[in-house]
């Protein structure tokens, strides 16, 4: 089994890339002014951002393989593996990577909300990709943080770091919204392929089997993400992906209520529920009344 290098410390990848240690907690990184990496799998303890700025293909991230395009961003949270396969070569990295320890946030409003940006657990193949001029921000927000960290630290310095990061991180919200907007009919797709999924899944004994399908599963069945899915389905629809699986459910059970000789309750368990008063609950939440009270007035 091929080795993954673990950099705990930022220091520790510093030290790999050759390059100084300006602050423990967040670097910078311009690739253009580093020797020569080896192709290895990596799996880091802080915060990474990169920045490609060129086409440098079969990087893997988890299980997967991307070949990316000029100008494209990839996230990763603590944990998440991201490297070449290891060919006993060295190849010269270019780009930008901006490295962030969790620690650095402690007790600060972006560590607080640090999961509102779902997109540090996107895949690879769900990176972001960058007009000219979104690059050119993204490279003005690293600029800051290294014209930050070379100046001697300070009571500000920390605070002035962690304002930019979290600037960074806005205007990459933003990007991704761009992005959403401008894949439309690539969203459509997956969209139609949700419905349809759902429409299959409840046609036969599944649900009873499996229960009411997650949002986990449907973005593994439709290869995406469970956070890029939810923010998809979130952008196009105005509701969860959550909430579309249950209005689904509630569309169906409102025709198989009205079904001869069936119960509520037997509805309930061929919708996948446990429990007939969980579904009873979700029924009264979304349409404002019991099953049994829905069909005696219909």
């Amino acid at each position: 089994m091929e080795q993954i290098v673990k950099f705990d410390h930022i220091y520790q990848y510093n030290e790999s890339r050759g390059v100084e240690t300006l602050h423990p907690l967040v670097n910078v990184i311009d690739f253009s002014t580093c020797g020569a990496a080896r192709y290895q799998r990596e799996v880091y303890g802080f915060y990474t951002i990169y920045l490609k700025e060129v086409k440098c293909g079969d990087l893997r991230y988890g299980r997967n393989y991307y070949d990316y395009q000029e100008g494209t961003l990839v996230f990763l949270a603590p944990g998440q593996v991201i490297g070449y396969e290891n060919n006993g070569q060295t190849y010269q990295p270019k780009g930008w990577a901006l490295l962030f320890h969790p620690d650095l946030l402690r007790g600060t409003s972006l560590g607080r909300n640090m999961s509102a940006y779902t997109f540090f657990s996107y895949e690879v193949n769900e990176a972001l990709h960058l007009s000219e001029q979104e690059r050119g921000v993204v490279l003005d927000c690293l600029r800051n943080i290294r014209s930050e960290l070379q100046h001697a630290i300070d009571k500000h310095s920390r605070t002035l770091i962690v304002s930019n990061i979290e600037l960074l991180l806005n205007y990459c919200t933003r990007f991704y919204e761009r992005q959403f907007i401008t894949r439309g009919h690539v969203n459509r797709d997956v969209l139609t392929g949700f419905e349809r999924l759902l429409n299959d899944y409840f046609a036969d004994d599944r649900p009873q089997r499996d229960g009411v399908p997650t949002v986990r599963w449907c973005a593994e069945q439709l290869h995406l993400s469970a956070n890029y899915f939810g923010d998809l389905v979130k952008k196009e629809t105005g509701k969860s992906a959550q909430e579309y699986i249950q209005l689904k459910v509630i569309e169906i059970a409102k025709e198989r209520i009205f079904e001869p000789g069936r119960s509520i309750s037997e509805v309930a368990y061929g919708l996948g529920f446990r429990y007939p008063q969980h579904f009873t609950r979700l029924f009264k939440k979304v349409v404002g009344c019991s099953p049994n009270e829905y069909r005696s007035v219909h």
